[in-house]
Order: structure tokens, then sequence, then C-alpha cells
């Protein structure tokens, strides 16, 4: 897909969304024949020509300034991390065209791996913006078992979610993990709309996944800062957690996340058996593997 195709199904999206009542506008006549507002009154709202705004909507946001992208950001009622999106998007747009590349693979700085290992009692991992998960201490790569011995190199959280099966069990919301995982991904694309590695990643799982396809066409964006995850696991069964997404400055597109559970509630019970479990199979020097319960399970 084009910028301007982005664009154009991103602002249409956005203004369908909208309605006069919520805009603050009055809804003139009772047959509208559009879902939400009309391009005519998302220009009056950010004070702009019609014309100038049917162009911008057609996918040519070359040239336009900080003011006016803010004022349709107001207009349409965009967050944060739809507005950021948008910036994006403009900032693609007056880019010279350029061949995309694969971006050398990505990997930790020794200091960063000391630091994730040296927190003992909460899961924590590092990921890139393409969700490709590049180091974790043990209890992380406990708590995502089924991820990591999925057979991705490396384990990718966007191909976990949609091509295996053992996500959905372990996910226990797994509508809304998916939700997630495709407004990260259409955030990250706005960005780095150049990253072959990224835009290989959205055809594989456009191709193999409609679920994906369906959730890709909302161009819904959102951030991944701090939230709550609940899961189950196949050793320890459910996890109320909460999470921590830290971007490392000195390493552009990575982040680490820590999981954390409530003082003195199940989970926390739950993850210091995990942790045990784990360090059981690091002293018996066994490769960590689903039980063989619970893969007959998954397999009937």
């Amino acid at each position: 897909m084009t910028n301007s195709e982005d664009v154009r199904k991103f602002l249409a999206s956005r203004r369908a969304r909208l309605t006069p009542d919520e805009a603050g506008l009055p809804a003139y006549g009772g047959n509208r024949r559009v879902k939400g507002l009309r391009r005519e009154e998302v220009a009056m709202l950010a004070g702009m020509s019609i014309d100038y705004y049917i162009r911008l909507e057609r996918g040519n946001l070359s040239g336009a300034s900080d003011s006016v992208l803010e004022a349709l950001a107001r207009a349409l009622q965009l967050d944060d991390a739809e507005t950021a999106h948008l910036f994006d998007l403009a900032r693609a747009s007056t880019a010279a065209p350029r061949v995309r590349r694969k971006r050398s693979p990505q990997t930790v700085r020794p200091s960063v791996q000391r630091v994730i290992d040296a927190i003992t009692s909460a899961p924590a991992w590092v990921r890139n913006d393409r969700g490709d998960v590049l180091a974790s201490n043990e209890l992380g790569r406990a708590l995502y078992l089924e991820m990591m011995l999925d057979g991705g190199t490396p384990p990718n959280s966007a191909r976990f979610t949609f091509l295996s099966p053992k996500a959905r069990e372990f996910f226990a919301d797994w509508e809304r993990a998916a939700d997630d995982i495709v407004a990260v991904l259409r955030s990250t694309a706005g960005k780095n709309p150049y990253d072959k590695d990224l835009s290989d990643l959205i055809g594989e799982l456009s191709t193999r996944s409609e679920e994906f396809r369906i959730r890709w066409a909302r161009h819904d964006v959102k951030y991944h800062r701090t939230g709550r995850k609940r899961l189950h696991h196949s050793i320890v069964g459910d996890l109320d957690l909460t999470y921590e997404a830290m971007e490392l400055p000195a390493d552009p597109g990575l982040r680490i996340n820590i999981y954390t559970a409530e003082p003195g509630s199940p989970s926390e019970d739950a993850l210091k058996v995990l942790a045990s479990w784990a360090a059981t199979q690091r002293a018996l020097g066994a490769a960590p593997e689903v039980p063989a319960s619970d893969v007959a399970a998954q397999e009937t």
C-alpha cells in the first residue's frame, strides 16, 4: 500500500467514527448519506477550505504544516498515538522515495542483557518495534514458553498471535491482544515506511491470516507503554499481570518489557512457582518444553 493510500484510509476511517454530536455540531436532516462527519464538516472544524481538506484526504499531505496537522488532529479528535501517526505519514509523504532495504539484524548490548538478568522476580525481555523478542531473562523465557518454542528466529509476538493455535489458549483475551499488536505494527509502519523486514512481516501475516487482514484494514494505532495482560500459562495456569514498556534511548526502536503481579495475589504466587520451575530446568540442564499433558490437550 502506498503512502497516499495509507493517508486516505486513515483520515477517512477517523472521520467515519466521529458523529456530529460528538464533534459538537448540529445534525441537520435525518438521512445522512455518510457515516460520521462529512468532509465539509471536518474542514470547518479544522479551519481550512473544503478543497484543501479534500486534497489532504485524497492522500496528499505533502507541504502540510505542523499547524495544519495539529488543527486536523483536533478536528478529528485524534489521541496522542493517532496524532503522532498523522505526523509520521506527513513526514513520509515529503521524504524522497527510497528503495526498501533489509535492516541489519538487531542485537541487544551485553549491558542491557545484564540489566534484565538482574531482574529475578519479574519476567523481562527486550523487543524491537516489529515485535521480535531479542533477549529475555529466565522468567521471561518461562512466561512466554509457548512463543519461544514456536520456531521463529527470533520469536515474534505478531506471528505467534496470528499464526499459532497456541496463542488463543495463552491469551485470555485473544481479541484484545490481536487488536493491540496490529495497532502497534500500524504505528510502526507509519514511522518506518521503508523497513523491508516490517513490510515482509505485514505481507506474510496479511497472506496467512484473515484475522490480521481485518484488523490491518481498520488503520487503528496505539502506544504500548503500560497495561494489563491476562494469560493462561501451560504450567502455572491463569495469570493477571501488569506490564511496563521502557524505551532504550541508546537503542532506538528497542524497549524493555517487564511484567509484575499485585503483591500477595495468586498471580504473584504463580510467578514464584514458574521461577522455581525455570530454575529447576536450568539446574538439570534441560531445555524448557511444554509439559506432555499440555501437548496432548492441544492435539485433541
